[in-house]
Parts: structure tokens; C-alpha cells; sequence
């Protein structure tokens, strides 16, 4: 009989394939003691669907990880008993979830903006009196992220692909990827120190695929899918969880993960480009 099978890192760097035990062994920017992860949740199951493996992987590596659930699914009701009750549902279900993977509760953040209302909370502004995640007189995404950034200071940051239809995943991708200059910027100091450089950013799959393929394969032993499914199926208040829970078990015990590479403009990149000689230009 085979014995447990140990966890497998694959990176795919350029024309190269890294492959290591450990994801410090494939990272091409890894901190050692400095490493801290930060998962960003639109919904309070996004995260567990996505990156659950990982999460208990980064434990053995004695990573810290933080969660940040963005929204208080005060949307995902499927009975009309628990239309006025099912926030509070739902964030039960979030803490007994992350919990029995590992992540201690006081590294939970529960932000509770309302469900399906995002673009409500775009950008930064001052609170009125019936904001919700206020913090330093202000409301908004960016003030948010901003804030937990700087407070927890991540190496790296994960969240599902730009590419999924809900608003609410797009919206948090686009303010977060701002928030992350302004976190390592001398703005709003109220919110906290600077960052002193701006973490390494991931995307993880939730319901669409990648715009682009992933460059990053977690492989682990069933052990640990079996803790991921018993930990989705801890969303019970939501009745479609079990087709989730059977799309993640086909999967398999492994998840990809996709960078995302910041790219500053820079105009002498672009220079040679207009001085062959070659090249004819038409212009009209």
C-alpha cells in the first residue's frame, strides 16, 4: 500500500518548469520568515472554492494566512425564512469553514458590505451615517484594502480571476490592484505605515476560467481535498454547494493559480519599435 503522498509544486517560469516540494522551492520571490499570504474573498466561499489546498499547504510552511471576506451574503438567501437572518448564517458558516482548515479566527476579517451592491463602495469617500466597513471617517473599497493592506502587510495576494461574470469578483479585482499602489504610497497616512514594496498578486479560479493559462500547479495528498470539501460543505445555508463540492472533487487534489505581472509604462520601451527601417507606416 502506498503511503501519503507528499505535496508538489509546479511553476512554469518563461521556457522553464520548477518543480519542488515546497512553494518556496518554485518562488522566484520568496521571503522566508517575511512571508505572510492574504487571500481576498468577494463572497465568503470564493476563497475556500479557489485556494483551499493551498491555504493548509501554506501552513506547513509556516506562512501566516489572512482572509478578507469583502461581502455579507446577505444575497445568497434560498428560502424566504432566511431572507432577514441569512448574513448572519453565512458568517457563522465562514468562521467554522476557515477554522477547520486551520486559519485562526482572529485572522478571519469579515467586512460585511452589502451582497450584489459593490459598486456602491467603489473608490473612497467620507462615511455617511449608513456606511458599512468604515474606517478613519472614510468608507469605500480602496480605503478598506488600503487599510488591510498596510495593517497586514502580505508578500502575496490572492484572489479569484478578473475574468469571472459576478460583479461583485470584478469589482473587488479592479480595487484591489489600485489599492495596492496607494498601500505602498505616502497617501492617507491615517490608514497605516506604507508598504515597502507591493506584493506578488495571484489569481485563483471560482466559476469562469483564466483569461490566460495559469503558471502555477498545487498538488497535494487526497488528505487535504477531503478538508477543502468538508470545509465547503460547512456553507450549508447555500443549497447549490453540492454541485460545487462535485466539480472540485472531479478535480482532483490540485489548483492552479495564475500571476499577475504589473507592467509600469515606460515610453523608451516602444522606441526601437518606431526606427526600423523596414517597416512602412501609412497615415491618414
Amino acid at each position: 500500500m502506498s503511503g501519503p503522498m507528499s505535496p508538489e509544486f509546479v511553476r512554469l517560469v518563461g521556457t522553464e518548469r520548477r518543480v519542488g516540494p515546497t512553494l518556496e522551492s518554485v518562488s522566484r520571490h520568496w521571503q522566508g520568515p517575511k512571508e505572510r499570504f492574504l487571500f481576498i474573498s468577494p463572497h465568503d466561499d470564493d476563497a475556500i472554492l479557489g485556494s483551499g489546498i493551498l491555504m493548509q499547504l501554506a501552513k506547513l510552511e509556516n506562512v501566516p494566512v489572512y482572509i478578507l471576506i469583502v461581502t455579507d451574503g446577505s444575497m445568497g438567501y434560498c428560502t424566504f425564512e432566511e431572507m432577514a437572518t441569512i448574513s448572519y448564517i453565512r458568517r457563522k458558516e465562514t468562521f467554522e469553514s476557515y477554522q477547520s482548515i486551520g486559519i485562526p479566527k482572529e485572522n478571519i476579517i469579515w467586512a460585511g458590505l452589502p451582497d450584489c451592491q459593490l459598486s456602491l463602495y467603489r473608490g473612497r469617500r467620507k462615511a455617511q451615517s449608513d456606511d458599512k466597513a468604515v474606517i478613519q471617517n472614510f468608507a469605500g473599497l480602496q480605503n478598506m484594502f488600503t487599510y488591510y493592506l498596510r495593517q497586514i502587510r502580505p508578500t502575496q495576494c490572492f484572489l479569484p480571476t478578473q475574468n469571472d461574470l459576478h460583479p461583485d469578483h470584478r469589482i473587488v479585482y479592479e480595487e484591489l490592484l489600485i489599492s495596492l499602489f496607494h498601500a505602498g504610497g505616502d497617501i492617507w497616512p491615517e490608514l497605516g505605515e506604507p508598504l515597502s514594496s507591493v506584493p506578488h498578486v495571484h489569481e485563483f479560479g471560482v466559476y469562469c476560467d483564466f483569461i490566460e493559462p495559469p503558471q502555477l500547479r498545487v498538488t497535494s495528498d487526497p488528505e487535504y481535498l477531503e478538508k477543502k470539501l468538508a470545509a465547503i460543505a460547512a456553507f450549508r445555508s447555500q443549497k447549490q454547494i453540492g454541485s460545487l463540492i462535485d466539480i472540485v472533487r472531479k478535480g482532483g487534489p490540485e489548483e492552479y493559480f495564475r500571476a499577475v505581472e504589473f507592467r509600469l509604462y515606460q515610453p523608451q520601451r516602444y522606441h526601437v519599435r518606431f526606427e526600423s527601417k523596414d517597416q512602412i507606416t501609412f497615415i491618414r
